[in-house]
């Protein structure tokens, strides 16, 4: 199959919808991580397995003597690990092949590292789509489609609003009669949104330990690296993700003598995968920042009621403060919730009709506690 086939196969998973009728039950940062995040990362675990993109993922120079061997010795050194030597210093292209890539010092003061992480990297990025998505399926189970069912025939900026007074009562009636029985739907939210932020802090600290400790300070030192004089840098991204490293393949004589023979090995899949987690720092960095503002904003939501009020009079632009007064002294923070979320799912004059209803209502109303 294609690239390009496979691409289309996870197409419909961004879910990008202009249906007019379709519920919305979280916020925009909320789908960030399973919509966009776990697509992102589905997406480059696909690339990073496309050998029409980059095509073998290792070549390493076997000369004539082994040429028939080629791909055994491809093969072994992909499975076994390539190796580079941090530690060796000198002029690309008269004392070194490449950065890392010179003869093995005897004396041990050039260590070897070596590179085995490449061969995990779609099963990890694949890994990493799955958690993403995962706070979002919790919240989809608990929240069991109740928005979809008490707005539906409301939803949509088309319907006929002169059509609509059945609905709307059946809608207040319902508020009603539920009033204080929400609360534990509003914390499933709330916790779906700290799932979402310790999962984004979880998987920088997740790929920093994979990539060796390195991932933490990645994007930092691509910056400083593209800010220093030619001269003096040191291409994180190639230290991190070298192109061209070394294998050691033992191999037996005709006596069972065993001979060493050293390899220099291309990586092209190195090239593509110093791009992936290079975006992957910048996004995670950004997303944790955004997941950690809007979890705070829903935490001051939760301790400060007053809050709820501005929100209502501003977000949806309703212009009667005793009405919102009137429905926000006997609802709780379910109720909040719950009416935030009709907001965003019912066109502004149904909503307004609605919340007008309320207060009337509630004016009188005593609701079990």
């Amino acid at each position: 199959m294609s690239v390009f086939g496979l691409v289309s196969g996870i197409a419909g998973f961004v879910k990008v919808r202009f249906l007019q009728d379709k519920e919305i039950i979280d916020n925009a940062v909320f789908r960030f991580h399973y919509r966009v995040t776990s697509a992102i990362l589905f997406l480059f675990c696909i690339l990073c397995t496309a050998n029409s993109l980059i095509g073998n993922p290792i070549d390493c120079l076997v000369g004539n003597e082994f040429k028939d061997k080629e791909k055994v010795i491809n093969t072994y050194c992909w499975i076994t690990s390539t190796f580079t030597l941090p530690r060796a210093t000198g002029e690309i292209g008269t004392h070194l092949a490449a950065p890392g890539v010179a003869p093995l010092d005897s004396s041990g003061n050039n260590e070897p590292v070596y590179h085995s992480y490449y061969q995990w990297v779609p099963f990890v990025l694949f890994l990493q789509g799955i958690l993403f998505y995962m706070p979002h399926w919790f919240w989809k189970s608990w929240e069991e489609g109740k928005i979809r069912n008490i707005t539906d025939g409301l939803r949509g900026p088309t319907i006929d609003i002169s059509e609509t007074k059945d609905s709307q009562k059946t809608l207040v009636k319902y508020l009603v009669d539920t009033m204080h029985f929400h609360n534990g739907y509003a914390f499933s939210y709330v916790f779906c949104e700290l799932l979402n932020l310790m999962n984004v802090v979880g998987n920088i600290y997740f790929v920093d330990k994979f990539l060796g400790g390195i991932f933490l300070t990645y994007g930092t030192k691509v910056i400083e690296f593209s800010t220093m004089e030619q001269s003096n840098r040191t291409d994180p991204m190639i230290a991190l993700f070298p192109r061209i490293t070394k294998c050691t393949v033992l191999v037996y004589g005709n006596t069972g003598t065993i001979q060493d023979h050293d390899y220099i090995c291309v990586l092209p899949v190195n090239i593509l995968n110093e791009k992936i987690f290079i975006f992957m720092w910048f996004w995670f960095i950004l997303l944790s920042a955004l997941s950690a503002l809007t979890l705070f904003y829903s935490i001051i939501i939760m301790i400060y009621p007053p809050l709820r009020k501005f929100v209502l009079a501003r977000r949806f632009r309703y212009r009667v403060p005793n009405g919102i007064s009137s429905i926000l002294e006997k609802a709780q923070l379910g109720d909040y919730f719950v009416l935030h979320l009709l907001g965003r799912n019912i066109c502004v004059t149904v909503f307004h009709e609605i919340l007008n209803e309320l207060s009337e209502v509630l004016h009188d109303y005593k609701p079990i506690m």
